[in-house]
């Protein structure tokens, strides 16, 4: 499985987490079962590391989500950002831009029309705050739930 295929996985864990208490790993499972999904550790980490990360992340999309609360951002355009914000929070080995890119290409593939945007926007917002902090380090909050 690519990268690209197992975000795909991984947005779809989170998206289909934003209607059950489950956690991700038994939403994998169960999704094993019933639709022969294969199971990627790659994929399991990032749905994983956002679901632990879950509070961190949506603070920083609502920081830079401005006027939308939480309740307006459709179930689609918060998993996807959700699993980019995580990516970009907690992820060193993953560069911010590739983030940001594979978010917006997620958005087109499953959000409505102004989606992407709206997602590269909020992303955006975020990078530069990452940018301005320590010179391209992670937020202290970041730093300290590692």
């Amino acid at each position: 499985m690519t990268r690209r295929e197992a975000r795909d996985l991984a947005f779809v864990l989170l998206f289909e987490k934003s209607f059950t208490d489950a956690p991700v790993r038994d939403i994998l499972l169960n999704a094993g079962e019933a639709r022969d999904v294969e199971e990627d550790a790659f994929a399991l980490s990032l749905a994983e590391g956002a679901e632990e990360h879950l509070e961190t992340v949506d603070e920083a999309i609502a920081a830079h989500s401005h006027k939308w609360a939480k309740s307006r951002i459709s179930r689609v355009a918060l998993a996807v950002m959700r699993l980019a914000a995580y990516e970009m929070l907690f992820r060193e080995d993953i560069p911010v831009s590739v983030s940001i890119n594979e978010a917006v290409e997620l958005a087109k593939k499953y959000g409505g029309e102004e989606d992407s945007s709206f997602i590269n926007g909020v992303l955006g917002g975020l990078s530069r705050q990452l940018a301005s902090c320590a010179q391209g380090g992670k937020p202290k909050e970041a730093e300290k739930t590692e």
